[in-house]
C-alpha cells in the first residue's frame, strides 16, 4: 500500500482552527486552565494551539507547559539504549484547574498514562481532558479516550501515523503507511 495523506497542510490548519474553537467552547477564557503538551511531539500541537488560541482570544493569559514523561513510562527501561529526558517546562502548579493533555498521536494509550503521573508531580488538577491530532482507536491497550480528536484514523497494526511538522520537518502533513516502508 502506497503512503496515504490523511491531512495536507490546508486541512492540517482548518483542524487546528476547528480544535481551537472547541476549546473555547469549553473553557471560555481559559482563567482557569491549562494546555499542557506532551513531550516530545505533543509540543508542537500544543504550541500551535497556544499561539491560534491567543490570536483568537484577544489578550488571553493561557497557561501553557510542556510535560516530560521520559521516566514515568512502563517501558522506559525496556530499551537498547537509555531513554534521554526532554525539556521539561511547567512553571505553574495544576491545582484545582482545567488541564488540557496534548498529544500528535494517541495510539495504545501508555504515553498519555505516563503523562498523567507526571502531572500530579505539579499538584491535582480539577479536571484533565485529552486533545490529540490523530487518534488510533482500534489500537488501545489502556482505556483512555479523547475529549478532542483532530481526525480519526482506522489501521492496522502493521501501519503507521507520521505527522510531519513545519518547526520539524518543513511542512505539516499526516501521513498513513506500512511500517516496512519510509517516509
Amino acid at each position: 500500500m502506497p503512503p496515504r495523506i490523511i491531512l495536507d497542510s490546508t486541512q492540517f490548519a482548518l483542524t487546528i482552527d476547528r480544535l481551537c474553537h472547541q476549546l473555547i467552547e469549553n473553557h471560555d477564557d481559559f482563567s482557569n486552565s491549562a494546555l499542557i503538551g506532551i513531550q516530545p511531539r505533543g509540543i508542537y500541537l500544543s504550541e500551535r494551539l497556544h499561539s491560534r488560541l491567543k490570536t483568537i482570544i484577544k489578550g488571553a493569559s493561557i497557561l501553557h507547559g510542556k510535560l516530560d514523561v521520559a521516566f514515568y513510562r512502563d517501558d522506559f527501561r525496556r530499551g537498547e539504549k537509555p531513554i534521554s529526558a526532554n525539556v521539561m517546562d511547567m512553571d505553574f502548579l495544576v491545582e484545582g484547574k482545567k488541564i488540557v493533555l496534548i498529544d500528535d498521536v494517541l495510539y495504545t494509550g501508555r504515553t498519555v498514562r505516563a503523562a498523567l503521573d507526571a502531572l500530579l508531580d505539579f499538584g491535582r488538577p480539577k479536571k484533565v481532558e485529552l486533545l490529540v491530532l490523530i487518534d488510533r482507536r482500534f489500537s488501545r491497550q489502556l482505556p483512555i479516550q479523547p475529549e478532542y480528536v483532530g481526525k480519526t484514523v482506522d489501521s492496522v497494526k502493521s501501519e503507521r501515523v507520521s505527522v510531519g511538522w513545519m518547526e520539524e520537518e518543513g511542512e505539516d502533513k499526516v501521513v498513513l503507511f506500512n511500517a516496512k516502508q519510509n517516509v
